[in-house]
């Protein structure tokens, strides 16, 4: 395969190229239309009880969103609620006083029929109406702006973490390469698998919903996993030219070698984040789609565009120097010194920094997981503060009620006598028949103590489904969506990391012929992705650094971010076991000695694996300098990942871990062995 690849691309380096140009250029282009075509606020699965009675309601009043402006001064004028009310496509439009008498709230609700573009241009008529009151201050927000700032924010995020992040990373490339000729190789790739993945969630998503954050995984995981590639890749090539060999020989070589250990790596990391096809929710699955399109793009771009960019300029790259000490692959070296010293005190390196690990990760035990809301926008956001002074000054205007939807009618005796069993639960503030309601199908709004999606609220929506009535009765609502969601993630959370557990050994177990190497791998991944969840918690939940970082400490973690920093963060931490296992393999089957097969080893790809943990960090970081919260949150840990992997578990705990076993951590059947060998899976 790597023969007939390295064949393509010195034979035929323009096509290669050309191919890829072409991808480029489509996928920029279709990157300025994708992002209106993703949502923000996907629904849930139908499978949800939530979503059964949304859509019960909607069958009911098919009502649209809502427009919310906040008017400071004293009263809306009659005419400008009369001429709301005559715009087409305004189902209704009501207005109350502030608790103070100071500002009026007015509730402009759209008819449920409109097809997006008419949608967006009537809330455009509406803002713009509002905005237009001669108020000392006017605020516009509601559902409707929400998704529509989110989107605006999270494309603004994208863009500045891009301009950002790529000319540090640049920079950090040309002083490790020695060139910005060398520098601007990995990049290609990045932006070509950035490029390809963006035009297949076009093509995605004319079949299916797309997270709008599907776009930001994609800028960071494509720039990350790309500059990781290149840079392996690119040092192998040239690490081969150091040793004597021409372009054409080194290039082939490359691809044999790197080549082979990029496969297994984007292999182990597509692997992964099939786990987060398992789950329901549709930001979940999407998420997981986008991440597996960039990890193979940006692996096609690897084996074929670098070989055919190295095959025509890589005699105009710098040679590394012949002496041992300093050439990429040199034996001895700093993290070879650094390798023995850890072997010579293997037992308390482990003792030690695996309990560090261990009590990092305490504070996630006392992680909570909620919906931050208008909580993931900035204070500066208008949405937000809309949001927050109806919550604040507007007492008589409650939070969102739990939906219980009854197929009973609605002046029966049962109800009524339901109802007033509801009443009494706790938590229940009141709770009443709305006019909705239709004979056969009864709704019910049950206002709950506290905000929409409120611990009360929740809990409220759980009593309810567990309180006995004598017709059918399903509980829906806003927190009945995150209640539904939290079940759900609890039970594919175990098939997702089995998934990802056997698919990972399994692979790992194929590149390194051991049984031993890919169970120790797999839980020192565990033990590093504790430690970061920990640090999230410390963070995001209890607020620290949050000044630093920028935002409001909305008091929990997000919903769905944790699922997709554990499933990308185990992946890219694979990624980086894959690089170090290659070359201590490689030394292993020269040597047979495992001491100097892990010192070399480190030796051989340490100096790789800081670079590429350095700039995938600069990448992500870029990320988390956003504004809005569940991004920040994903980029802050997949860079704590990162560090924490690239640093403590690959230079302290690999070197300290292999040493006590010995001989041991090569062991596997021979059936097993001799079977790869048959099949051509092993090194060769």
């Amino acid at each position: 395969m790597f023969t007939r690849l390295s064949a393509l691309a010195l034979r035929r380096p323009g096509l290669v190229v050309a191919t890829w140009a072409i991808v480029f250029v489509v996928g920029v282009a279709a990157a300025g239309s994708l992002f209106s075509s993703l949502d923000a606020d996907l629904d849930g699965p139908a499978s949800f009880e939530s979503e059964r009675v949304w859509d019960r309601v909607d069958a009911l009043d098919p009502g649209g969103g809502e427009v919310v402006g906040i008017v400071e001064g004293g009263a809306v004028p009659d005419a400008v609620v009369a001429d709301l009310r005559e715009l087409d496509g305004v189902r209704s439009v009501q207005t109350g006083p502030s608790d103070d008498g100071k500002a009026t709230g007015v509730l402009v609700e759209l008819d449920g029929t409109l097809d997006d573009d008419a949608e967006d241009a009537l809330v455009d008529r509406v803002a713009t109406r509002l905005r237009a009151i001669d108020a000392p201050e006017v605020l516009v927000g509601g559902e409707l702006l929400l998704d529509r700032e989110v989107g605006e924010l999270a494309e603004h995020d994208a863009q500045r973490a891009e301009m950002v992040s790529l000319p540090i990373a640049l920079l950090v490339m040309a002083v490790v390469f020695g060139g910005l000729l060398a520098a601007g190789l990995p990049l290609a790739i990045a932006l070509c698998g950035v490029a390809g993945t963006t035009f297949t969630l076009g093509l995605v998503a004319l079949l299916t919903d797309v997270s709008l954050y599907a776009i930001n995984v994609t800028i960071m995981f494509g720039l990350g996993l790309g500059i990781d590639y290149g840079l392996l890749m690119l040092s192998r090539f040239r690490e081969e030219r150091g040793a004597g060999l021409g372009v054409a020989d080194a290039v082939q070589r490359t691809l044999q070698t790197a080549g082979r250990t990029v496969l297994f790596s984007a292999c182990t990391v597509a692997v992964a984040l099939c786990g987060l096809l398992v789950f329901e929710d549709a930001t979940i699955r999407s998420l997981g789609i986008a991440g597996i399109a960039v990890v193979l793009v940006t692996m096609a771009a690897a084996l074929t565009l670098l070989p055919a960019l190295l095959g025509r300029i890589g005699h105009r790259l710098r040679v590394p120097s012949s002496d041992p000490a300093g050439s990429p692959g040199a034996d001895h070296g700093w993290f070879a010194r650094l390798a023995r010293m850890i072997q010579r005190r293997a037992w308390p390196v482990v003792v030690v920094v695996g309990a560090g690990l261990v009590l990092l990760g305490v504070p996630f035990l006392n992680a909570r997981f909620d919906d931050p809301g208008v909580k993931s926008l900035p204070r500066s956001s208008e949405t937000r503060q809309v949001a927050e002074t109806i919550d604040e000054r507007f007492g008589s205007v409650t939070a969102e009620p739990v939906l219980a939807v009854v197929d009973a009618d609605p002046d029966s005796p049962a109800v009524a006598a339901w109802l007033a069993d509801v009443e009494a639960l706790p938590g229940v503030r009141h709770a009443e028949v709305s006019d909705i309601s239709r004979p056969g199908s009864t709704v019910i709004d049950v206002h709950a103590a506290g905000p929409t999606n409120g611990r009360v609220a929740q809990r409220v929506v759980t009593e309810l489904r567990d309180l006995e009535a004598p017709f059918p009765t399903l509980v829906g609502g806003d927190p009945a969506e995150i209640v539904d969601f939290r079940a759900s993630i609890a039970e594919r959370l175990p098939w997702a990391v089995g998934i990802i557990v056997a698919a990972t050994f399994l692979l790992l177990f194929v590149m390194t012929k051991s049984l031993v190497v890919p169970v120790k791998a797999i839980v020192m991944n565990v033990l590093s992705l504790g430690a970061t969840f920990g640090a999230l918690v410390w963070v995001f939940q209890e607020g620290h650094l949050s000044g630093l970082l920028g935002f409001d400490p909305p008091g929990s973690l997000d919903l769905v971010m944790p699922v997709i920093v554990f499933v990308f963060a185990f992946g890219l931490s694979m990624d980086y076991e894959v690089f170090l296992l290659s070359r201590i393999r490689e030394v292993w089957e020269e040597t047979g000695d495992n001491d100097t097969a892990v010192a070399v080893g480190l030796q051989r790809s340490g100096r790789i694996i800081t670079s590429a943990a350095l700039l995938i960090v600069i990448v992500f970081l870029g990320f988390a300098a956003g504004e809005i919260v569940p991004l920040k949150q994903l980029g802050v840990g997949l860079a704590l990942a990162v560090i924490v992997d690239a640093t403590v578990v690959r230079t302290l705990l690999v070197p300290a871990t292999m040493k006590l076993m010995g001989r041991w951590n090569w062991w596997a059947p021979r059936r097993a062995t001799r079977l790869l060998d048959r099949l051509a899976l092993s090194d060769g």
